[in-house]
């Protein structure tokens, strides 16, 4: 089975703020970090389950740990049915949370 993914207007802005933030100090990176990110989301297409839960409450509320250098980002997602998962956000793992 492959889910569809969908990202909230929150999780597009995040991810350009995350990249003009990397370009403005180098354009390899950025694109380096780009396809990182491309490359983990292309994964929750078939295994959205096997991300660590973000909420012990909620089952469906999960985060996607992306390596990338020393550290990485996170995608905050929500498996919405049996086709589809929706990306809430993204953050760079030094940052404190989600905004």
């Amino acid at each position: 089975m492959s889910y569809r993914i969908r990202y909230t207007k929150k999780a597009r802005d995040d991810l350009r703020r995350l990249y003009v933030f990397l370009l403005e100090k180098d354009v390899r990176s950025a694109r380096r970090a780009r396809d990182a990110i491309a490359k983990a989301v292309d994964f929750l297409q078939d295994f959205p389950f096997s991300c660590r839960k973000a909420d012990t409450g909620n089952p469906f509320l999960r985060e996607l740990l992306i390596p990338f250098g020393s550290a990485g980002y996170v995608a905050l997602f929500e498996i919405e049915d049996n086709e589809t998962v929706t990306i809430l956000a993204f953050r760079h793992q030094r940052e404190e949370d989600y905004h």
